[in-house]
């Protein structure tokens, strides 16, 4: 059985993808489930995160956004039988390439496929859901009636560029919310102060985001570098507004959050 893998470079070299053969033990562990995927989704990797989490190894396995069939069960597996459709997300630390065609998994780290939803689909959204949730639900509590601004997404009424020129985001976010600014900005990065970079041109200012808030306003940013200077915090501070930091992986790399991040993986 073969798998993708990434071998990390060493100091400036670029990483290396092979093509790794694997195997799985004859006799299935209690309560492990052997499944047979059937989609996997693809995102980049991010060493450094693996490595502060103290996760080192020369071969890290690519693709962790499963869905599958499974095969067999172990004697102890309690909510899964042979032949159920399941989806989940891998470990951080989990030995195998969900490229696999085939790979045991405790029971805990999967859910019920949706009925309705192609194996295909269900493996290429799974992480972006379980994002959009925990941005909208865990970090800002969204209720009715609040606004949000979410980067990278377009609707029907208007689309803000951020890139030509000076931004015109918070004139239109003054202006489309009668002046009292948005209740959760969600951002997928931010250009800071100086940074001029081709990449980094594409993002919005961080002192935008933060004038556009409202009073009480919250904004979940993705950046994890981000910093945010004396006025920054004073400007935050006179909107009595917030920040919070949404790192996809919390969920996978906290076991004492598992029966939270199950009901999330199961909406």
């Amino acid at each position: 059985m073969k798998g993708l893998y990434c071998r990390a470079g060493v100091s400036d070299a670029k990483p290396k993808f092979v093509i790794q053969e694997t195997s799985l033990p004859e006799v299935l562990n209690s309560h492990l489930v052997r499944v047979q995927v059937k989609a996997c989704g693809l995102h980049p990797l991010d060493l450094e995160l693996l490595s502060d989490v103290g996760i080192q190894t020369d071969l890290i396995p690519v693709g962790r956004e499963i869905a599958g069939v499974i095969l067999q069960v172990g004697d102890k597996v309690s909510f899964f039988q042979p032949d159920d459709e399941v989806v989940g997300i891998l470990p951080l630390d989990f030995p195998f390439s969900g490229l696999c065609d085939v790979i045991d998994i405790d029971e805990q780290y999967l859910v019920q496929k949706p009925e309705k939803l192609s194996s295909v689909c269900v493996a290429g959204a799974l992480r972006d859901g379980v994002c959009a949730y925990t941005a909208l639900h865990t970090h800002a509590r969204v209720a009715a009636g609040n606004t949000i601004l979410v980067f990278d997404g377009a609707s029907v009424s208007r689309v803000i560029p951020v890139y030509n020129g000076a931004s015109d985001l918070l004139s239109v976010v003054l202006e489309e919310t009668g002046g009292l600014g948005v209740d959760v900005v969600v951002d997928c990065g931010v250009r800071l102060q100086g940074e001029e970079s081709e990449e980094r041109k594409l993002l919005p200012h961080k002192h935008d985001i933060i004038s556009a808030l409202a009073v009480g306003g919250h904004w979940v940013t993705s950046h994890k570098d981000l910093q945010l200077d004396p006025p920054d915090s004073r400007l935050l501070f006179l909107r009595s507004a917030s920040v919070s930091f949404l790192n996809h992986e919390v969920w996978t790399a906290s076991s004492a959050q598992q029966g939270r991040y199950l009901r999330i993986l199961n909406l």
